[in-house]
């Protein structure tokens, strides 16, 4: 039973960092931010849940079919993350690649307490609610020094680091690999193995400490993406600034915003919009954008009524603080017996990190990308007690293993047809600057 209770705040932003530095001493941590982005299906400004009191955690085997029987014998909030290698559960497929950071496949707990910003209004939802136990909480919340947050806080990432704290980082593919990577995916596409794929890359760096925190801090002061996540299980860290919903539930309605189509930013007002206008036209990233809304489409259908599948918004162009993204909307209504596991399970891995037919290009992908994807291009999110869900897609992200010492960051891109392999890298390349900058500086 969770004892609900409702508290104003004053300063919401100084808040959200009050209460994420406070939950640091615990070892099962989700903290989900929107960063006030002007998202109109979300249900929340920030979300924060820690402190397992149940916990379910598996390998990739009967995944889903397990997750489904956890989430129905909870019946309560529930909050976790989905690793792309479910792949495996889904369909005959495999995961061979190179793996440094060794994050559980599926991993979700149920947790003693529940933090849900909205405004300046606090909601909190405590599991098997102490007398005093919350107003002790909210007590030390309140009595984290902010003066010292600021330094973990800064965005100056010009501030220069000692050469022996400095994270090396090494590219997984190199230059001219990548090249003949693409090419030999785009020999899948000509010769009609596929239409599309989303080839990733790692970048990475061993025996390496860093502040996860003063880490993730850093990446979302410089992107203030709608769907940031701090995810500590543990040893493992996920810091992410992922400007991408994978799916949602809200009552019967199904919601997914998959994203295909990136522009750099510019400064210049004058040149940001030029580049912005663009990418709305650039009929490649246009192309990949249709393709993917075709097979989310066509996932959807799985658990849809009849002739309730539609598209919202086609290859809209959103603007983040890093870059511009070409993004579309698409709904569709399931009846109240579906569960919402089934939901998942027949819509992931998600459309725009997979290709097109779905199948043929995943098993191309773990032909020739180098790196395990694990929790990358996975989903964070949770299941309420009504059954509603929400995740977004693990991107632009830093992942870390503190007892490996191991830091990654993957980037990819849609291989088409119509794709030039230097445009695709240099494409990667600002994907992956924040995360450089970030670890670098």
């Amino acid at each position: 039973m969770r004892k609900t209770t409702t508290t104003s705040i004053n300063n919401a932003e100084q808040y959200k960092q009050k209460l994420l530095t406070w939950s640091q001493q615990f070892d099962e941590v989700i903290w989900l931010d929107s960063n006030d982005y002007d998202d109109r299906f979300a249900s929340y400004d920030a979300v924060m849940a820690v402190d397992a009191f149940t916990i379910f955690q598996t390998d990739y085997y009967d995944a889903f079919d397990q997750l489904k029987e956890y989430q129905s014998a909870t019946k309560d909030w529930i909050f976790g993350y989905l690793s792309y290698d479910l792949k495996n559960d889904v369909e005959d497929l495999s995961s061979n690649n190179f793996d440094g950071l060794h994050f559980p496949e599926l991993f979700f707990f149920q947790p003693k307490k529940l933090f849900f910003l909205k405004g300046n209004t606090l909601e909190t939802h405590y599991l098997n609610f102490v007398s005093d136990e919350l107003e002790q909480d909210l007590k030390a919340i309140d009595l984290v020094d902010f003066s010292r947050l600021s330094i973990s806080n800064t965005t100056d990432l010009d501030e220069p680091i000692s050469e022996e704290h400095r994270v090396k980082i090494k590219l997984r593919i190199h230059k001219d690999e990548y090249f003949a990577k693409v090419n030999e995916m785009l020999a899948h596409i000509h010769r009609g193995d596929i239409y599309e794929a989303n080839f990733c890359q790692e970048f990475y760096a061993e025996d390496t400490v860093i502040n996860p925190l003063e880490t993730y801090n850093k990446l979302n002061n410089i992107s203030k993406p709608p769907f940031a996540t701090f995810l500590r299980v543990y040893d493992k860290y996920l810091l992410s600034a992922s400007p991408e919903r994978y799916i949602k539930k809200e009552g019967l309605k199904i919601t997914s915003q998959p994203i295909k189509g990136t522009a750099k930013r510019s400064a210049d007002k004058v040149k940001d919009d030029k580049l912005k206008t663009a990418l709305s036209i650039d009929i490649k990233e246009r192309s990949e954008n249709v393709m993917i809304v075709d097979l989310v489409r066509n996932d959807l259908s799985k658990t849809a009524t009849k002739g309730s599948v539609v598209v919202d918004e086609l290859c809209k162009v959103y603007t983040f603080d890093q870059v511009h993204q070409m993004i579309s909307t698409v709904h569709s209504q399931v009846t109240q017996s579906t569960h919402p596991v089934d939901i998942i399970k027949t819509t992931f891995p998600m459309g725009s990190m997979t290709g097109a037919p779905k199948i043929s290009a995943m098993k191309i992908i773990e032909a020739l990308e180098e790196t395990k994807r694990g929790l990358y291009s996975g989903a964070v999110g949770y299941f309420s007690p009504e059954n509603d869900f929400d995740f977004n897609v693990v991107i632009r992200s830093i992942l870390f293993n503190e007892t490996k010492k191991y830091v990654s960051y993957s980037v990819g891109g849609a291989i088409t047809a119509k794709s030039d392999p230097l445009k695709e890298y240099e494409e990667c390349l600002i994907k992956a600057k924040a995360m450089r900058e970030v670890l670098e500086n």
